[in-house]
């Protein structure tokens, strides 16, 4: 089994990681489900659904290809933030709502540097 394949079979509900698709398009991605062969995921900000593939992080389906670069845990408090943002997205119906707070600007500011400096 290759590093990436190990890597990539260790991530389990409720992890977070990142995702790049050509053109530099960035995916913050929860997992929600893990199966034999697929990684099943909610993009935290957009909340769209996306799978990829176990064995190679790539998505599965989608008409755009993005690979899955990064699975660096991210830390505690940064990940807290991140579960919250994803859960505001989810249940929030009024968009004026949907406005990041600072704590969330950060949050999003800090996974921006830290996923490229902790690549696959």
């Amino acid at each position: 089994m290759s590093d990436r394949m190990a890597a990539l079979s260790r991530l389990v509900v409720g992890d977070i990681f990142h995702a790049e698709c050509p053109g530099g398009a960035s995916l913050i991605c929860l997992v929600e489900a893990v199966t034999d062969d697929r990684i099943k995921t909610r993009r935290v900000t957009t909340q769209d659904r996306v799978e990829f593939d176990r064995r190679t992080g790539h998505t599965v389906g989608d008409e755009v290809s993005c690979t899955i670069d990064s699975i660096a845990p991210l830390p505690v408090d940064i990940h807290n933030v991140m579960l919250g943002l994803d859960r505001k997205m989810r249940l929030t119906i009024d968009p004026e709502k949907y406005k990041l707070n600072r704590e969330e600007i950060q949050a999003m500011y800090f996974v921006n540097s830290y996923y490229p400096s902790n690549r696959l």
